[in-house]
């Protein structure tokens, strides 16, 4: 009976040495995942109180909206004034100089090349201007 007993004693020692790990993932995982959704939520419910400000500085002019099209053949419109490459380029120079510049909104036929859009980003981009909107139609 020595042989079996020795046996038993074997297994239950390799019973303890294998901890089964998955339901502590598990468990790892879920505190995570509330962890995560929980974080943002709190930080939102901060209580401010906000420093006041008198009503004229706050309403400050609208911003300033300025079109630049391109048509089917590629050629280029400030507003509804037909200009070629060099004064659009002129504009965009003194439009810069502008501490607030305007939003430059670039509307282009569908069956242009692709490549004369991006021409005229980058000549808004070169002059360091971020405010861009690409007009598009709804359908």
């Amino acid at each position: 009976g020595r042989v079996a007993r020795n046996f038993q004693r074997k297994d239950r020692l390799a019973a303890l040495n294998e901890i089964n790990v998955t339901p502590l993932l598990d468990l790892a995982f879920a505190l995570l995942i509330i962890f995560m959704i929980t974080t943002p939520l709190l930080e939102q419910t901060i209580q401010v109180n906000l420093p006041t400000e008198s009503v004229k500085a706050q309403s400050r002019q609208p911003q300033q909206i300025q079109s630049i099209t391109i048509d089917q053949s590629g050629a280029y419109f400030l507003g509804s004034q037909a200009v070629d490459a060099q004064a659009l380029a002129d504009f965009l120079d003194v439009i810069s100089l502008d501490p607030e510049p305007p939003v430059l909104s670039i509307r282009a036929d569908a069956r242009l090349p692709y490549q004369a859009v991006i021409e005229v980003v980058d000549l808004i981009k070169q002059r360091k201007l971020t405010k861009i909107s690409l007009d598009t139609r709804a359908e």
